[in-house]
């Protein structure tokens, strides 16, 4: 299952525009119509360490570096959320049952967050827990609160 963004079907990151960091989506669970709205990066930075040779062909004064850091794209494609009810439809190889939509194209990392706390906001997603499968936004908000309102 590919994502959708504006009708159109996204399978790599030359879909994408040059400046896009990440994106907000939404996932639906077909069957039950549940939905769930996170955020998901392109790529992230990963500190590796230095092999041998690496290392011994580095010159100039001081202390010489043991680790760079290495761009990589992230898990996007395969990727449906975090949350541990998806990640158990998942495991039962419902895959095909999910819809995944891109909401936003976000291109810095505090704008992501912002975008997808907007979103959940708008959808009132912990306000309606029977259609949606977040539970919390930012850890600071959860849907538990509004059941003793």
């Amino acid at each position: 299952m590919n994502w959708l963004y504006n009708e159109s079907t996204i399978e790599n990151t030359s879909q994408f525009p040059e400046d896009t960091y990440g994106f907000v989506y939404k996932v639906t669970h077909t069957p039950t119509g549940k939905s769930y709205i996170g955020k998901k990066v392109l790529y992230f930075n990963k500190k590796t360490k230095l092999g041998k040779k690496e290392i011994a062909i580095q010159t100039g004064p001081g202390r010489k570096p043991t680790t760079k850091i290495v761009t990589k794209e992230s898990d996007w494609r395969t990727y449906y959320g975090s949350e541990p009810e998806i990640k158990k439809l998942l495991s039962e190889d419902k895959h095909n049952e999910f819809e995944r939509v891109i909401l936003k194209l976000v291109g810095n990392k505090k704008l992501l967050t912002y975008f997808e706390v907007k979103y959940q906001f708008m959808y009132e997603v912990l306000e309606h827990p029977n259609e949606w499968f977040n539970h919390n936004i930012l850890g600071k908000f959860f849907s538990k609160d509004f059941l003793s309102s």
